[in-house]
């Protein structure tokens, strides 16, 4: 149990929290590796800069691929696998509560690449980085969605032959077409935005943050993470422990899918 959950300050910001979702119309989402994180999948990314033990230039930039595609592709199916053998947990689960809740009127942004979230259940999902159950052919530039499984150190296109990577948004590539301007347009247009797990920090999603903030009118913020982020200050409410127990938590007070 975390020391936030039962004192007065928590039963204040989740009653605000709580309020906030029930005047809304619309909300947006934005989540990142920590909602996930509590479902077993590793963030990969660690404090001295490397992902799985090798640094990010070998296996997250276009040039790492093209200098050693096998040991991209490695990489990538041990990440594939691990996203297939994990279950999304209750923060997923109450999300998909969410948008049924608002149907039309819910977005939901991710920063992560497991498919967690369609997986659990939610519909409208904007990805920002990609999708690991995806590649792209380098040749027809089709992109291809499929399971989540070992691909082997170089697979081709079944259709052209040509050589397939990640659909993925590595260091120094753009946003997919037109997702930022969908994920931007969600975010003016809502009332509420929850940022969950995410450390804020990665543009361009975090700067979804002070968009909702300095819009007009400006939309709540509600920061759902373990600690506090490089956002904290600028939110208007923070709830802070695991999602999985936060998000129930904040559903019920709000009085959104008790009974789903």
């Amino acid at each position: 149990m975390h020391a936030h959950i039962d004192d007065d300050d928590f039963a204040t910001a989740l009653e605000k929290a709580a309020f906030a979702l029930r005047r809304s119309q619309r909300v947006a989402v934005l989540t990142g590796a920590g909602i996930s994180a509590e479902s077993g999948i590793p963030t990969f990314r660690a404090s001295d800069g490397l992902w799985e033990n090798h640094p990010i230039e070998d296996v997250a930039t276009p040039s790492g691929f093209a200098r050693n595609p096998e040991l991209v592709w490695r990489f990538y199916n041990a990440r594939r696998v691990a996203a297939a053998r994990a279950l999304p947990n209750l923060g997923h689960h109450a999300l998909v509560k969410l948008e049924q809740h608002f149907a039309g009127n819910f977005t939901l942004i991710t920063q992560n690449v497991d498919a967690m979230h369609t997986t659990a259940g939610n519909r409208n999902v904007l990805e920002l980085h990609g999708c690991l159950r995806r590649t792209r052919c380098l040749g027809c530039e089709q992109i291809l969605d499929g399971d989540l499984i070992d691909l082997g150190p170089e697979p081709l296109c079944s259709d052209c032959g040509g050589r397939l990577r990640p659909d993925i948004v590595w260091f120094h590539e753009m946003l997919p077409e037109g997702i930022w301007e969908s994920a931007a347009e969600a975010v003016l247009e809502c009332q509420t935005l929850l940022v969950v797990g995410t450390s804020a920090v990665v543009y361009p999603a975090a700067g979804l943050i002070p968009l909702a903030l300095d819009k007009h009118p400006p939309a709540m913020v509600i920061e759902v993470n373990l600690t506090k982020t490089a956002a904290s200050k600028r939110v208007d409410v923070g709830l802070y422990g695991p999602a999985g127990e936060m998000l129930p938590r904040l559903l019920c007070a709000a009085n959104i899918g008790v009974n789903g």
